[in-house]
């Protein structure tokens, strides 16, 4: 009875665990959707926040800071460009590349201002939020 019981539970398993290829119809109507709709770009699949943010950055703006700052060059006339919401701003200066302190001090909107510091300037200019 037993022998008997455990053959009929392993031939079960293996009909139930078997792969059964897909019909040719399937296969070429798969194809087919692929060969002439093609693969779907980036802008076609994306939704929601996605799609705005990259229909923002073709236009050549970056709506969420996402892309790396642009180097300036920190002299009155290439100032590092802070954005802001209002019209001022605190900022922190690092002065040297092995510093450990910040150096602390109010950038207020208009005309470059320099770093009390080591002398770098820094401009405000205002940023509208995306939302």
């Amino acid at each position: 009875y037993s022998r008997s019981f455990s053959n009929f539970i392993c031939i079960d398993a293996q009909a139930t665990c078997r792969v059964r290829p897909s019909p040719p119809s399937v296969l070429l109507a798969i194809f087919l959707n692929a060969a002439f709709s093609g693969i779907p770009t980036d802008e076609e699949q994306a939704a929601g926040l996605e799609r705005r943010i990259l229909q923002e950055l073709k236009k050549g703006k970056d709506p969420y800071s996402i892309l790396k700052p642009k180097e300036y060059a920190g002299t009155k006339a290439d100032p590092h460009v802070v954005p802001c919401i209002g019209n001022k701003r605190l900022v922190g200066c690092l002065c040297e590349e092995d510093n450990t302190a910040i150096v602390w001090f109010w950038l207020h909107e208009g005309n470059a201002q320099r770093c009390p510091s080591c002398g770098s300037y820094y401009k405000l200019i205002h940023h509208e939020l995306p939302h």
